[in-house]
């Protein structure tokens, strides 16, 4: 014999109030954040009743307030009559209400909006992956191969035509759509100090390391980037080709098969101008949910690129490393096992390369590496200290001290007087 139906305790439109506001406020899908939620629209015997109800439908991120009204199904009473009115839709995720987009609604505005027929917009497109086999001259990316301590790095950077309509598309269009506020890698402004100065000081430090997370990113994650900003499925999906790329199989000899499964598949490239921002855009699920679960536990999240970190004074580590791996890989990405690391307070606690104990900065041997370098520069020439042979010496020397600077601005004067004082054309 079936249970019971609850009576009927809310109006149509008092269920399409909560739905609305839920779909506005809607984070993730932890036990406290949902009870919040639903705590601050729904009467409290309600809200506790239609949780387990909630959280065991299809889980459904892109409909937040269709899934609640389902909830509350069991919990409606049917609707009055009434007269002619007019009932206004639910309030879109708050994801998808970004102005001043370009109005993009058919293959030719998006061939007209860059500058270009439809034939050739189909070619840089190349839905059907077909250059992935044509000739080097014919295809849309330079591909090459830099080894790593831990396999290599595949960079593959759009030949000038592509690489300028990826530009228009970031400027225009992809930099227009916000991240999420715990993204702090590849956010005008932002820096590793911005990344790790939320988790100074803390007794315990969790860090975890995306594996090949560019390349796990595939064009149909990109297009639902699109889709839900509010173009139509074609094209986002057009807009989502023209950002990804398949790896021709003669680029992919010599890299590890579990890194080549990724490439094949049009995914992300490393090198491409939108390629940053496309990323946090379809991280905004995983960064949603774990600040979700950091700001119910007391704890703070932040993520610069693939590294994720998690701190507390008062955190289990254990059950948070839990936590973040489930969501990590239910948000299909994979965790470099050998880069996770759990540091407590008597430990040196690092991310992004910056020392966190007590306040963010470059570790004192990485700081006095970098001073010996300026010494030697002064004393012998630049090119003397060039060891890795960069095409411009002087930038690079000069982003170190940059990364120095951001979180020590007296470091940054010092090495700053002395890379004047280089003479960098010897």
């Amino acid at each position: 014999m079936s249970e019971p139906r609850p009576p009927a305790r809310l109006s149509p439109a008092e269920v399409g109030d909560a739905a609305a506001w839920f779909s506005r406020t809607y984070t993730g899908w932890t036990w406290p954040e949902l009870l919040r939620a639903l705590d601050a629209v729904l009467p409290g015997d309600v809200a506790r009743e239609v949780l387990p109800s909630l959280l065991m439908l299809p889980r459904e991120p892109r409909h937040p307030a269709e899934t609640l009204r389902r909830a509350l199904r069991p919990w409606t009473a049917p609707p009055a009559p009434r007269t002619s009115t007019v009932t206004l839709p639910d309030a879109p995720p708050r994801d998808t209400v970004v102005d001043g987009l370009p109005a993009l609604y058919s293959v030719r505005e998006v061939a007209d909006w860059l500058d270009l027929t439809v034939g050739e917009l189909e070619w840089f497109a190349d839905h059907g992956g077909w250059l992935r086999t044509a000739s080097p001259s014919l295809r849309h990316y330079h591909v090459w191969t830099r080894e790593k301590r831990d396999g290599f790095r595949v960079i593959e950077a759009p030949k000038p035509r592509l690489r300028e309509m990826q530009r228009r598309v970031l400027r225009q269009l992809v930099s227009h759509i916000p991240a999420h506020r715990a993204a702090k890698g590849f956010v005008p402004g932002s820096s590793t100090a911005d990344f790790a100065w939320p988790h100074s000081a803390k007794a315990t430090v969790l860090r975890a390391d995306l594996r090949h997370c560019f390349e796990s990113i595939t064009a149909p994650r990109i297009a639902d980037v699109f889709r839900r900003t509010g173009y139509p499925p074609a094209v986002a999906r057009l807009l989502a080709d023209l950002c990804t790329t398949a790896t021709p199989a003669d680029k992919l000899r010599g890299v590890p098969s579990e890194h080549a499964a990724h490439l094949r598949g049009r995914h992300l490239p490393q090198g491409a101008p939108t390629s940053p921002h496309l990323s946090n855009l379809v991280m905004r699920s995983l960064d949603r949910r774990l600040y979700g679960y950091a700001a119910a536990n007391g704890l703070t999240y932040t993520r610069y690129g693939d590294d994720l970190a998690l701190s507390g004074d008062e955190m289990i580590a254990d059950r948070a490393l839990w936590v973040v791996l489930k969501v990590i890989a239910s948000e299909g990405f994979t965790v470099h096992a050998g880069k996770v690391r759990d540091m407590r307070a008597h430990q040196r606690q690092t991310l992004a390369g910056l020392v966190v104990n007590d306040r963010p900065r470059v570790s004192r041997a990485d700081y006095d590496n970098l001073r010996a370098l300026l010494h030697n520069a002064r004393r012998s020439g630049a090119c003397s200290q060039n060891h890795a042979g960069h095409p411009d010496f002087r930038a690079h020397v000069l982003g170190l001290i940059a990364w120095v600077g951001a979180s020590d601005p007296v470091r940054r004067e010092r090495l700053m007087r002395m890379a004047d004082e280089v003479d960098w054309t010897s």
